[in-house]
């Protein structure tokens, strides 16, 4: 009969206090990097829009901070990161279905554009930054 070992036991890091506030502290500061930069470059299409930007660049800063904790190397990932985000962004558009003419094909570019600028403007300046001072990185 052939016995199984129990798999060898896992050694767990040592949880510092101090090196989880900082990376806390990193955290907020990476969304709230995010979503004021979104809500800047959306300002100009009115504050609605600006307030909208920027909750969603908050949220995509505090997912592209984890997500570079998790794995920095995959751009795939954090490309659709962004593409997610935006997204989320566009769910709350109005969408001109009554009129499929230029006139409304037109208005839904530009609303699209007005979604997706302000986050992939964000998420420019944050991988921008980390790119610049390192010592930003998680």
């Amino acid at each position: 009969m052939i016995a199984f070992e129990p798999p060898a036991p896992v050694a767990v890091p040592p949880s510092d206090p101090e090196i989880r506030q900082r990376l806390r502290l990193q955290s907020i500061g990476w969304a709230l990097a995010a979503g004021i930069s979104a809500g800047l470059l959306s300002l100009p299409c009115g504050l609605e829009a600006a307030v909208r930007s920027g909750g969603c660049g908050l949220f995509y800063g505090l997912l592209a901070f984890h997500l570079q904790r998790v794995d920095p190397d995959d751009g795939h990932l954090q490309a659709g990161l962004v593409g997610a985000v935006c997204g989320l962004r566009s769910l709350g558009m109005p969408l001109p279905l009554d009129n499929w003419q230029v006139d409304g094909l037109t208005s839904l570019l530009l609303e699209l554009l007005q979604a997706w600028l302000p986050l992939i403007g964000s998420a420019l300046l944050l991988h921008g930054t980390l790119r610049f001072l390192p010592a930003s990185r998680p």
